[in-house]
């Protein structure tokens, strides 16, 4: 017997192993309905040895009984370009100020790990995505 789905809620800034009640999950659970820190204690557990400090987005499904499964994504592309070249945030004006230098071996390990997340079919499409992320962020490649 399958439960009957209510929503279904995407929680973008939550950071592995360090979720808390506070917002912005409290409020967008506790409007659910939904138990939060079942919740915290569950992410917590799933992310704590792998993307412990990390962003990792979440896709939360919520039941008619107000149960709940959710699904880590991992981290998106531009945290994970800025942890390449060690820094804090991208260039106010990407085509005027460069930031940093990346290799197109660096993008394709990135490209392969998010490859699960991104809506593309081939490593090519997927480099090309993570490329044009850089490039937005003020970041510059070389091979």
């Amino acid at each position: 017997m399958d439960k009957k789905v209510v929503k279904r809620i995407k929680i973008q800034n939550i950071i592995g192993g360090k979720a808390n009640p506070s917002p912005p999950i409290g409020p967008i659970l506790g409007s659910s309905g939904v138990n939060i820190m079942e919740f915290c204690k569950q992410y917590n557990l799933r992310t704590k040895e792998e993307w412990n400090g990390k962003i990792c987005p979440v896709i939360l499904t919520i039941y008619e009984d107000k149960s709940f499964d959710f699904v880590i994504k991992k981290p998106p592309v531009s945290i994970q370009l800025l942890n390449a070249i060690q820094l804090e945030k991208g260039s106010k004006e990407p085509n005027r100020s460069k930031i940093g230098k990346i290799s197109l071996n660096k993008i394709k390990i990135i490209a392969e790990n998010k490859m699960e997340d991104l809506n593309c079919f081939s490593i090519e499409a997927a480099i090309s995505m993570v490329s044009g992320t850089a490039r937005s962020m003020g970041i510059e490649i070389y091979k």
